[in-house]
């Protein structure tokens, strides 16, 4: 059970609505959102910032690759015990 409460895919409606289905017409392999972006639902403008935030530093190149730092997110969030 979360301890932050959320707006799941299917409750989602206007501006969230927008977010959700933007961030799977980009994730197609994808068919919810994450929940470690749906911790961020009540504020959807906060969200998309986040979101446009993160993509930004996480998927473009730079010193590392995307792949590099997917293993080292991976590889941290194991070591943290987190499920994301």
């Amino acid at each position: 059970m979360a301890r932050i409460a959320w707006t799941e895919d299917n409750q989602a409606d206007g501006e969230l609505a927008e977010i959700y289905s933007a961030w799977k017409d980009e994730n197609p392999d994808r068919d919810q959102m994450p929940e470690i972006l749906k911790c961020f639902s009540a504020r959807p403008d906060f969200l998309a910032q986040v979101m446009q935030a993160s993509y930004g530093l996480h998927f473009t190149d730079g010193h590392l690759d995307r792949r590099q730092k997917e293993a080292i997110a991976t590889y941290v969030s194991a070591l943290n015990q987190c499920e994301y």
